[in-house]
C-alpha cells in the first residue's frame, strides 16, 4: 500500500496550522508526525486523533492506494 498525507498538510495550511501546532493540538508523537512527513503508514489510533481535532474524516486526510506490479521491485 502506498500513503499519502498530501490532504492532510493542505488543510493545516488552509487552517494557518503548523504540523507542530497540530502535532501538540492531536497529542501524537514526533516520531508519528516524522512516519507521515516520509508517507509512511502510521496506527489508526494516531489518524482518529487527527480526525476529531480537526473535525475531518479519515479520507480527508490520508490517501491509500495500492502498490501497482510495475512498481515493485522484482528481483
Amino acid at each position: 500500500m502506498k500513503y499519502n498525507y498530501n490532504r492532510l498538510w493542505k488543510m493545516l495550511i488552509d487552517k494557518g496550522m503548523t504540523k507542530t501546532e497540530m502535532r501538540k493540538q492531536t497529542g501524537i508523537s514526533t516520531n508519528v508526525l516524522a512516519k507521515m512527513g516520509k508517507n509512511e503508514p502510521v496506527s489508526m489510533d494516531s489518524l482518529a486523533k487527527i480526525c476529531v481535532a480537526l473535525d475531518c474524516m479519515l479520507d480527508d486526510i490520508v490517501e491509500i492506494s495500492p502498490i501497482k506490479k510495475s512498481e515493485v521491485d522484482v528481483k
